[in-house]
């Protein structure tokens, strides 16, 4: 059992994200013939023949709106890609995504970067690392690719 839950994005915010995304856009879902691209609803890759959108989500504004938090310039939003209809969400054994090197990405209670870091898979040594320090209230996992944001941990 991990002790640190990675959050995939909320069911009530897919349903507004599924209406206009965080850019302000309608959702266009497509068909994905190859699969593979990780859905941030599910926390798994896609199959095959699935339904899915890429839309624009911005994970610390949200999570800002609903603490009181401030992060000014960090407030940064970017593509995830999600289940065009409802999914049944996640179905965990381990972390997620964790079959490449990740970046943990830190940030404050007010909202504010705290570092990164460059892990080689991201799992309970990593983020019981990166909570260490008192001042992090959460961590966000991004591709290092293209930096993309993949799920949120917060501290247990």
């Amino acid at each position: 059992m991990n002790t640190y839950t990675a959050r995939p994005v909320e069911p009530s915010v897919l349903n507004e994200l599924r209406t206009a995304d965080d850019a302000g856009r309608p959702m266009t879902a497509f068909t994905d013939d190859e699969g593979g691209a990780p859905l941030r609803c599910c926390l798994r890759r896609s199959a095959p023949g699935e339904r899915i959108a890429l839309v624009s989500y911005a994970p610390l504004r949200r999570w800002a709106a609903a603490t009181g938090a401030a992060p000014g310039a960090y407030d940064e939003q970017g593509p995830v890609f999600v289940h065009a209809e409802e999914c049944p969400g996640p179905d965990l054994d381990g972390h997620p995504f964790a079959n490449a090197h990740r970046v943990l990405r830190r940030y404050s209670a007010e909202g504010r970067i705290l570092g990164g870091e460059l892990v080689d898979a991201p799992d309970d040594d990593a983020f019981r690392t990166a909570f260490d320090d008192p001042a992090v209230a959460l961590v966000h996992v991004r591709a290092v690719e293209y930096g993309c944001f993949l799920y949120e941990v917060r501290r247990p």
